[in-house]
């Protein structure tokens, strides 16, 4: 019987395995080139958007404080260069920057930006790393792999400075006539019954500040409405007949009515307790009545030397006015202003305390607040 023997043949499958690599080698090249690509393609316009958005904001700030075109371009030019895109300073150029006016025509979430205004509220910035602008197009992680070594992305940005309709809330109360030094004393020589020593009283500090927060109003290019409260108590002394809380002037653009209302209001003397909520309210009235701009920013400003002993929790009325869309910052004068409190009211509308210790910071803080404009991206 024969046997026949076989033999195993071995398939160099080695060999095969070097085909299959090099045949899927360049794929998961190819792959990675591109996972890598677009990666680095996302992280530079986000890099764009950043920078683009800082320097719209920063112009638009300028703009506002300076009312100078010139040196609200530089100061865009140097917000950009200070957030680089992949890896160098944003570099604009004049052309990339452009001053407008920016509205809401019929749409309440919206805004139009129109380019030359004689009376700016925008600016404009478009974000360039392209062939032609001054830092150039950017380069590819892994350029070679597609034949494409550079991509151009370009970023837009508008920010717009919005109008405020603005209500000044004051104490009138019996101790703004006290010094500014000491407690419960009025100035030496001062009389009980008479105005308001001018220099020298609580009521005279805030005459003088207020002043100073018109005059900065009045400086910026932003048309801002005011009105007036004053508060402190239903009474009758020193032969004046006196109301817890009094709409001294509804919103206006030309600040002579307020002057006029201040004027008056320092020819005779401030009396009665402290009525912070009801101010608050009467402040509530004057933002959200006929003369209130349905698209301007509303802000409350509520000054105070002493402690809320009249009427309801101050907070309260705070919380009404926060549902109204109205932020109100508060002003504590003195070391007898109830400062926790007022911290409080301002916190409840997302707003900001400030304390004054003195006539000085009182002007200070004053001057401040209208000088911090809002700046809003809208594009």
């Amino acid at each position: 019987m024969t046997h026949i023997q076989r033999k195993n043949v071995r398939v160099p499958r080695r060999a095969a395995m070097m085909v299959l690599v090099a045949v899927c080698l360049p794929l998961c090249v190819i792959m990675a080139a591109f996972a890598i690509n677009v990666a680095w393609m996302q992280l530079v316009r986000t890099e764009l958007r950043t920078s683009t958005d800082a320097a719209a904001r920063a112009g638009a700030k300028q703009l506002s404080l300076s009312q100078s075109t010139a040196v609200a371009t530089a100061q865009a030019k140097d917000m950009a260069k200070r957030n680089p895109v992949a890896g160098q300073p944003l570099l604009l150029a004049d052309s990339d920057i452009e001053f407008g006016k920016s509205s809401q025509p019929n749409d309440v979430t919206r805004f139009n930006f129109s380019p030359g205004s004689k009376t700016p509220n925008a600016v404009r910035v478009t974000g360039r790393r392209a062939k032609g602008s001054l830092a150039g197009p950017v380069n590819l992680m892994m350029a070679g792999v597609f034949g494409v070594k550079q991509f151009e992305p370009k970023e837009i940005a508008v920010s717009t400075l919005l109008d405020r309709d603005i209500c000044l809330v004051v104490d009138r109360s019996g101790s703004m006539m006290w010094s500014l030094i000491g407690h419960a004393v009025l100035p030496p020589g001062a009389p009980d019954c008479g105005p308001p020593d001018p220099t020298r009283s609580r009521w005279g500090a805030l005459n003088i500040a207020l002043e100073a927060f018109l005059e900065e109003l009045e400086a910026t290019g932003q048309d801002e409405r005011v009105g007036l409260v004053s508060y402190s108590s239903n009474t009758t002394q020193c032969g004046f007949n006196y109301n817890i809380s009094d709409i001294n002037s509804d919103l206006v653009s030309n600040y002579a009515p307020i002057r006029s209302v201040m004027k008056n209001l320092s020819s005779r003397p401030v009396k009665g307790s402290t009525a912070i909520s009801a101010g608050i309210d009467d402040g509530i009235t004057v933002l959200t009545g006929k003369k209130a701009r349905p698209f301007a920013v509303k802000t409350m400003i509520v000054m105070t030397d002493g402690i809320h002993n009249l009427g309801p929790e101050p907070v309260l009325s705070a919380r009404v006015a926060n549902t109204k869309g109205i932020v109100i910052y508060t002003i504590t004068f003195s070391d007898d202003a109830d400062i926790k409190r007022m911290e409080d009211v301002a916190a409840a509308t997302g707003g900001k305390h400030f304390h004054a210790p003195t006539a000085a910071d009182l002007t200070r803080i004053f001057k401040e607040i209208a000088a911090t404009l809002p700046v809003l991206l809208t594009n």
